[in-house]
């Protein structure tokens, strides 16, 4: 028997459709119910490729004893984060406000008359372990207090409720968008990347991003040298096991803080930035052979495994997989892992001796009696290696990776166990389009081919950026997501803001590859100026998560400022919005851009550690370079790291003169030749 998420679009809700527990959407008929039966509402907030969430579905989710109490108590509310990531932020939030911590699954419970927390946590056990109570245990102490605790039920939602509303506002005070305010969040950022690794170790790439444009100052008073943070976080993560040195594609994060076992789950959104990275390292003059290795593979693995026919990437991979047909529950890691007896058969012994020498492979192993390939060495793999890794890709996928393009995703567990594989079976694939995590791809995808050379990398990011713009508008408006066609949630401001900085990340990338780029500029001006429609706060400047039309359903409408895993909206809209005003040649995106920058100048100041994409936007609204050149240099600037700087090309340009740089609201004299032009540019980047 299966519930009503059977129907669901959604992987991660339809992996929930055969739980026992009485499940709802989000949607106005759920949250009516627990209003007209006064049953709290419990809400359970996770995503597909989520190791925990599966292991709780398996567990507390399907018990029928904390079914049947379930149905009798509360209104079951489950939610997919990638759908919803407006709600998962608010809850997410509260918890944090509770608990002092968070993660997924995200479960709180909820008063019916107003959607207000008044308790929560993240994973619950069926009985007692770990030092968490058993699940069922849980939910009686919750109805007992929610029917006999009315008085403190309504102090603490009136907590929980202000604050929620008090951080919306931001109403801290105003602070000067000046040098200080730069270098001091240059500074709390680098020192996060530099303050060595931690268990468990995280991308953390919104930080990387600001750190390495830090290495272009010379700024006497840090105590951090930018340049060695950087670098260092490039090599963990490509000589890490968090990258799959087999195939290609980076793991969410690793478990411990060497960067050698990971939670085996491959986001999107990780890849998309760690590429943009890595090439924004090497084109710095960070040029390490494994970054340039990392970065082919990731495409790879993008081109065989996530990329629809149609032209978009999909989503996510599991973390779990099965290691045989007759398994009830997916194992975690098994599709990337070897034993040593393993490895003694597939290798020579010329090629395991070689192995055991390049990376971290031994007879106990380092995963669970297990190996997970790290690089002990940052050198270029030998021809003995290259021709072991190929055997080890041919035992996971079949063939060899000369031969094996396309490999087809399994789309749940049923056709991971069913099919016929040619080699092991694959982890589970959530094939949706998420607009959001597109643009990331298609931005790290557009960088590396202007840094690289590389019309193949453009030409993905090409195709992935139609497929949006060509299917993600209805009656006018754009929508977050696409499941195998059928378009589905109005998008979301980080949907926006991301999606316009890879149209102009494309239309840079273009410049020195092919013609028309100047589409991707015309593309970019339309989504911003619905962008600035739907999104924009006229009241406290910056843009909220959701249109007003969008949010009825919400306790307050939030400004996305705090980056994770993935960069907060309002930062990356509002360096968007300054090379917009350099590139459209158009005041008001300055002026809103310096609004925005105003409306979370608080923040800046006092925590900027939470912000290092809105240092970034600070960086581009101080720095903010224009430079006007020839076809025949285009190609060997835009290869080089600008951070703050965006090209046009100038086919008549007066005699003699080989490039104009314009900064911020004034143009320098023509220069008149390339050395001339090439010390105006550096300066130009680095004046304070």
């Amino acid at each position: 028997m299966v519930n009503r998420l059977a129907q669901s679009q959604s992987l991660y809700l339809r992996k929930h459709s055969e739980n026992p527990i009485d499940w709802w959407p989000w949607c106005d008929e759920a949250l009516e119910t627990a209003r007209s039966e006064n049953k709290p509402i419990f809400l359970s907030i996770g995503y597909s490729s989520c190791h925990w969430c599966t292991v709780m579905e398996g567990e507390a989710f399907s018990d029928r004893a904390i079914a049947e109490y379930m149905k009798s108590h509360f209104i079951a509310i489950k939610v997919d984060r990638e759908e919803r990531p407006d709600i998962d932020s608010i809850y997410m939030q509260t918890l944090q406000m509770m608990t002092g911590q968070g993660g997924w699954p995200l479960n709180v419970f909820l008063t019916p008359d107003d959607k207000v927390t008044f308790y929560g946590g993240t994973y619950f056990p069926v009985e007692p372990r770990y030092g968490r109570p058993g699940f069922l245990e849980v939910l009686q102490a919750i109805r007992r207090f929610y029917d006999t605790e009315k008085g403190k039920l309504e102090t603490f939602k009136s907590e929980i409720l202000g604050n929620l509303q008090q951080a919306a506002i931001l109403s801290g005070v105003t602070a000067e968008l000046n040098s200080e305010l730069f270098q001091k969040g240059l500074a709390a950022n680098t020192a996060i990347i530099s303050s060595g690794n931690r268990a468990p170790s995280f991308p953390m790439m919104p930080y990387a991003e600001l750190a390495l444009r830090g290495i272009r100052f010379d700024f006497d008073e840090s105590e951090y040298d930018a340049q060695q943070a950087c670098t260092q976080r490039g090599l963990d993560l490509g000589l890490g096991g968090i990258y799959d040195h087999v195939a290609g594609g980076f793991h969410r994060y690793t478990v411990d803080d060497t960067w050698t076992v990971p939670h085996f789950e491959k986001m999107l959104y990780d890849n998309g930035q760690i590429v943009e990275y890595l090439a924004n390292l090497w084109s710095a003059g960070i040029q390490e052979p494994a970054f340039e290795t990392a970065i082919a593979g990731t495409v790879e693995w993008l081109k065989r495994e996530m990329t629809a026919t149609t032209g978009y990437f999909y989503a996510a991979q599991d973390a779990d997989s099965f290691n045989n047909s007759e398994e009830v529950e997916p194992e975690e890691g098994v599709f990337y892992v070897w034993t040593y007896s393993e490895l003694e058969q597939l290798l020579t012994a010329e090629e395991l001796v070689e192995i055991q020498a390049q990376f971290t492979v031994s007879r106990a192993g380092n995963f669970e009696g297990k190996n997970v390939l790290q690089r002990r060495h940052y050198e270029k793999l030998s021809e003995t290696v290259e021709t072991a890794l190929a055997k080890l890709f041919q035992v996971r996928y079949g063939g060899n990776p000369d031969t094996v393009k396309t490999f087809p995703p399994a789309r749940n567990n049923q056709e991971a166990k069913n099919d016929s594989w040619p080699g092991r079976i694959p982890a589970v694939t959530d094939t949706k389009m998420i607009v959001a995590w597109n643009s990331l791809m298609i931005s790290g995808l557009a960088r590396a081919a202007a840094v690289f050379g590389n019309s193949e990398y453009l030409e993905l990011a090409v195709k992935a950026a139609n497929f949006i713009l060509e299917h993600q508008w209805i009656d006018g408006r754009f929508h977050r997501l696409n499941y195998d066609g059928q378009t589905a949630v109005m998008a979301q401001s980080e949907d926006y803001a991301l999606f316009v900085k890879a149209l102009l990340d494309l239309h840079q990338g273009s410049l020195s590859l092919v013609t028309g780029s100047d589409k991707w500029l015309h593309k970019a001006v339309e989504v911003q100026t619905e962008f600035d429609e739907f999104l924009w706060s006229v009241e406290l400047g910056g843009y909220y998560n959701t249109a007003k039309d969008a949010s009825g359903d919400l306790l307050v409408r939030e400004r996305s400022y705090t980056d994770n895993a993935t960069p907060a909206a309002n930062g990356i809209a509002i360096a968007s919005l300054v090379r917009l005003a350099l590139l459209d040649q158009n005041l008001e995106f300055l002026d809103r851009a310096e609004q925005g920058l105003q409306a979370f100048s608080s923040i800046m100041q006092d925590a900027p550690q939470a912000c290092p994409s809105l240092i970034s936007a600070l960086d581009w609204y101080q720095h903010s370079t224009l430079i006007r050149t020839t076809p025949e240099l285009i190609s060997g600037l835009i290869s080089q790291y600008y951070p703050t700087a965006v090209f046009q090309i100038e086919a008549d340009l007066p005699e003699g003169v080989v490039g104009l740089i314009c900064e911020s609201l004034t143009c320098k004299e023509p220069a008149k030749s390339r050395e001339q032009f090439l010390a105006e540019i550096e300066q130009s980047q680095t004046r304070v």
